[in-house]
């Protein structure tokens, strides 16, 4: 067993190509392996037997919880019948159809049809197409920029890595792209006035919206997209109002509303959508990981009837539209989903997400909402994030070089639970399954307080 874990581990080392990795590092074995063996629930085990408490669902994604067999077998069965089928010029299968059917029965009200993909970014890249598409229809062909949030994240393609407003995503890849432009996050801890509370920090978000659109051109803006809740950023709630005062805009200048909800979707915020929690009213919604629970890889782009209407119009000028991908609506992962989201209403992972999550962010406030170096704790639903300061009532962040996120993180995982280190700042990240406890939940408060206290103890 030995043997096959070190080929493995070498294997790994001068074969693999792994994502958001540091490349040199990872290939002279600076930094570990883990080979991921098997999960149940919200543990997961690797190649030498360690546990761990997954408090980080994978990447947000397992919301139903790691060893679900009814959803192996209805991927087990669809396989057997119809292991593949594409989508083009009409065809469909019962699982795609079915699944589109359930989607829009629990989407907010006004959505109308889904769109499949495989990613959270092929599925903001449909967004993009369709936002240019439906503009062309219009008439307008000069109102195609897309404005995003600082911090927000969209994805990793070129455009969708352009929305994405994290300089890592960035660096060296020749992005942001034109025509996507940037606002300001809506970050009330680091707000740059400290003397606004969160209503006037939501209405100074909205004005900076408005300015932007007023300069570049009200003519020329075509949408706007967000998460409800930032969640690589940070983990960021939205200030109180932020969501209305930002729509008010949006509504003033004719400018459409994209929710990304490949993170919040089904159930993460204690509701279906992020969007009914927050009072959104989106003519796209960009779903993905829970969909599925990362059983099988599936995205979506819902589509509003307001939006929906163009789209045809455009059909009736133009004929075929011009978009597709080979795995659109695959019924391997299709099936997934169905049994994904027959597990969300049988588990009442939705309802369970809202009361746990409340749950564990008070234990988690009480446990070391105190501690001298810990500057806010915050998130909603079943998401949290602690965020480190070296001088709390200065609000001095620590010098990024010192690492205190990927310290704390790597402390957190020495007492078996998993928490994300997130980029650009000190913030240590939860987003566990949904169908987590509250005795799982004190696991994590416990050993997230351990952590603390071991990196700080000499400071």
């Amino acid at each position: 067993m030995l043997d096959k874990r070190n080929e493995l581990n070498a294997w790994d080392r001068d074969h693999f190509f792994h994502p958001s990795t540091h490349m040199g590092m990872h290939a002279r074995g600076e930094t570990p392996t883990r080979v991921i063996a098997g999960a149940d629930g919200v543990y997961i085990t690797d190649t030498t037997g360690k546990k761990s408490l997954d408090a980080f669902a994978g990447l947000y994604c397992v919301n139903v919880g790691y060893g679900r067999e009814k959803i192996a077998n209805a991927i087990a069965e669809q396989a057997k019948n119809l292991a593949y089928y594409h989508a083009y010029v009409g065809h469909g299968t019962e699982a795609s159809i079915t699944l589109s059917k359930m989607i829009i029965d629990r989407a907010p009200e006004g959505m109308s049809r889904v769109y499949f993909g495989l990613s959270g970014s092929d599925a903001n890249e449909t967004n993009i197409k369709l936002i240019w598409y439906y503009n062309n229809i219009l008439g307008r062909p000069e109102k195609k920029k897309i404005i995003s949030r600082w911090r927000g994240y969209h994805g990793s393609g070129v455009m969708t890595g352009s929305l994405t407003g994290l300089e890592l995503f960035h660096k060296a890849f020749d992005l942001p792209r034109a025509p996507i432009l940037h606002t300001e996050a809506p970050y009330f801890f680091r707000r740059a006035d400290r003397a606004m509370n969160e209503e006037q920090f939501a209405q100074h978000c909205a004005d900076r919206l408005e300015e932007m659109i007023l300069a570049e051109g009200p003519e020329t803006v075509a949408a706007f997209i967000g998460e409800p809740i930032l969640g690589t950023g940070g983990i960021v709630p939205p200030p109180k109002t932020y969501w209305q005062k930002i729509q008010a805009v949006l509504e003033k200048y004719d400018v459409l509303l994209v929710a990304d909800e490949v993170v919040t979707g089904f159930g993460r915020l204690g509701t279906m959508f992020g969007s009914d929690h927050y009072g959104m009213k989106p003519d796209l919604i960009t779903i993905a990981k829970g969909l599925t629970s990362a059983y099988a890889p599936l995205s979506g782009s819902i589509v509003s009837d307001k939006v929906w209407q163009v789209l045809v119009q455009g059909s009736d000028q133009l004929g075929a539209i011009g978009h597709g991908w080979t795995y659109s609506a695959h019924p391997i992962c299709a099936a997934a989903g169905i049994a994904n989201l027959e597990l969300v209403d049988e588990l009442g992972i939705v309802e369970n997400a809202g009361s746990t999550g409340a749950y564990f962010r008070s234990e988690l406030s009480k446990a070391i909402g105190g501690h001298r170096h810990v500057g806010e704790v915050r998130g909603d639903g079943l998401m949290a994030a602690i965020e480190f300061v070296e001088d709390k009532d200065d609000r001095k962040f620590f010098d990024p070089a010192q690492k205190i996120g990927p310290q704390v993180a790597a402390a957190l995982l020495e007492r078996g639970v998993i928490g994300r280190a997130m980029p650009q700042g000190d913030i240590l990240g939860f987003a566990p399954p949904l169908c987590l406890t509250r005795e799982e939940a004190d696991i994590v408060v416990k050993a997230a307080a351990g952590a603390i206290e071991s990196v700080f103890s000499n400071r």
